[in-house]
């Protein structure tokens, strides 16, 4: 299991970071979720550049939505966002790139 730092301290760096935030993601519904929500937060930014930009208002409530509902009933813990805002991001994207390329498991 990875482990989070010691009580008071935090990440050095998103490279510690990610095992903790893929440890966070062990259930695969999980992680099909935030994949599909990651993939819908693209198509609402498509449709943000070329149909009207009130489509960006919908990439967060879809991003996020997706992912809580993910973590809240799936994975049951808090998701990362949290307590690592930018970290947990960046996880969610290089999770969302590592699985359409087929190198993580959808």
């Amino acid at each position: 299991m990875t482990s989070q730092p010691a009580p008071g301290e935090r990440f050095a760096s998103f490279s510690q970071f990610y095992p903790y935030y893929i440890h966070e993601h062990s259930n695969r519904t999980c992680r099909r979720i935030h994949v599909v929500g990651s993939g819908l937060v693209i198509g609402a930014l498509a449709l943000g550049l070329t149909v009207s930009a009130w489509w960006f208002l919908a990439m967060p409530l879809v991003g996020y939505g997706f992912a809580w509902t993910g973590h809240f009933f799936f994975e049951k813990n808090r998701p990362a966002t949290f307590k690592y805002p930018l970290w947990s991001l960046m996880g969610d994207w290089r999770m969302f790139f590592e699985t359409v390329s087929g190198r993580r498991k959808f």
